[in-house]
């Protein structure tokens, strides 16, 4: 795929993130802050484990310096562990990482002394591409201190409240595989890792595959029948802004469950989310429902005051208050909901996640993709049902469900049938995909509409 830029940032293949095109991002980028005394208060830098990012990371280092920016390398760690130190310091940040997308795609994720950059910013960089390297000098320096940092926030803040936890982590290639596991066994966790990789795995923790839950099903029971089984396995994806979790039937919890579960532990009052996670929120707290993607949460998470926070069916967990025991942190965050989640379904016997999850609203969901669909195609598509309501009709009907009595165009399109059903559809912002929710009353109930409706829309975009 050709290049692409939003505020998820520069994505695109590894071929096409040439050394020209990562500089100019970098200076457009670096234009875009206020200076403090007339400078850029130097630039963070971080990356993942994907065999691309270490080149990237230098382009955009020896970019930065050329503009006269001092660069803080941060080398390999999670991006929320790179912002909690940016923001600290009163700097920008670059991640390098492709997130979830595969290995031989990357890109870089931007980050502003106060968080993640919003529309407005995305427009400013865009605007401001092309710029002439001002061939200045600037220092560099590293700071291998930023990922202990980020675990001293969670040590703090929940000191022993896992102590006894039977933890299985995946580790794949996770850049915060080691830092998870460290912050765990420090919080009283028995820690087993499983299935380490030394090439780039790319997990999607909103859309977890049939054959890694599979996977996860498997280690779980093989724990069981030899005599110590886990109370959860967990994970991240590649640049560590987004959890999984699964019980102790190794059963994958959705993220936006995860988020509910995690909201109630910190005594948040309002919840900001987008259309695509589950409803039981509503049930809860007072809710405000956006677009998918993190910069639409923090957007609407900004004009709340008072216990915020946002999450989305990804999982990724944004704090916007400062808690009893949290300072707030408004970035996507994956090691807030998997410690909290865990906390919250501890028992005076042990852990029991399965039982935790089965106290939240009977709302579930599920979500798949259907990769390898051009943009063009899927807008196309999506523009006709959003028009003729007689198609919408005939789709639902083929999935044996009555005519929607409640449409959300928010961010896609989604229909609410008689009886809480839910089918949402919307082409993929970042990737040539076409994204399917589904929501139901049980976890079989989502699963089996989602793949009913993964067949139906597959055959009208004409994926093979």
């Amino acid at each position: 795929m050709a290049p692409k830029f939003g505020t998820s940032g520069l994505r695109g293949l590894v071929t096409e993130l040439t050394a020209d095109l990562v500089a100019d991002y970098t200076r457009a980028f670096l234009a875009c802050i206020e200076p403090v005394s007339g400078r850029v208060p130097g630039l963070y830098l971080g990356r993942d484990l994907r065999e691309s990012s270490p080149l990237l990371a230098r382009i955009v280092a020896e970019a930065a310096r050329g503009e006269g920016v001092r660069v803080v390398d941060c080398g390999a760690l999670p991006t929320p562990a790179l912002a909690l130190s940016a923001m600290a310091a009163g700097a920008p940040a670059i991640m390098v990482t492709g997130s979830h997308i595969p290995a031989d795609r990357n890109g870089l994720k931007f980050y502003l002394p106060g968080g993640e950059i919003t529309k407005a910013h995305e427009a400013a960089i865009l605007a401001g591409l092309g710029r002439a390297p001002q061939g200045k000098t600037a220092s560099i320096e590293t700071d291998l201190q930023a990922p202990a940092r980020y675990m001293s926030r969670y040590v703090q803040a929940f000191p022993g409240a896992l102590s006894g936890a039977r933890i299985g982590l995946w580790a794949h290639s996770s850049v915060a595989r080691d830092l998870l596991s460290q912050t765990l066994a420090a919080l009283g966790a028995q820690v087993t890792e499983l299935g380490r990789s030394d090439h780039f795995i790319p997990v999607d923790t909103e859309a977890v595959d049939a054959a890694t839950r599979e996977q996860l099903r498997l280690w779980a029971a093989a724990a069981k029948d030899e005599g110590a089984a886990f109370d959860a396995l967990v994970s991240t994806d590649g640049d560590a802004d987004r959890p999984l979790v699964t019980d102790q039937t190794g059963a994958v919890i959705p993220g936006d469950i995860l988020g509910q579960v995690t909201a109630q532990a910190l005594s948040a009052s309002v919840v900001v989310t987008p259309v695509s996670s589950n409803s039981g929120a509503d049930d809860l707290f007072e809710t405000r429902r956006t677009k998918i993607g993190s910069p639409f949460v923090i957007a609407a998470m900004e004009k709340e005051t008072g216990a915020v926070v946002g999450y989305e069916a990804n999982g990724g967990f944004l704090l916007g208050f400062d808690s009893a025991t949290l300072p707030r942190l408004m970035t996507r965050d994956a090691f807030l909901p998997i410690i909290a989640t865990l906390a919250a379904a501890r028992l005076p016997q042990g852990f029991d996640l399965k039982a935790r999850v089965a106290r939240e609203p009977a709302r579930f969901t599920a979500t798949d993709r259907i990769e390898h669909i051009p943009t063009a195609r899927s807008a196309a598509f999506l523009a006709g049902l959003l028009a003729d309501e007689l198609a919408r009709c005939a789709l639902l009907e083929t999935l044996s469900l009555p005519t929607a009595h409640m449409i959300d165009t928010t961010d896609g399109l989604r229909m609410t049938v008689p009886g809480g059903r839910v089918l949402h559809l919307r082409p993929s912002g970042n990737a040539p995909e076409f994204r399917i929710y589904a929501e139901a009353a049980s976890p079989a109930g989502a699963e089996a509409l989602l793949r009913a409706a993964q067949s139906r829309v597959a055959e009208h975009l004409g994926a093979r």
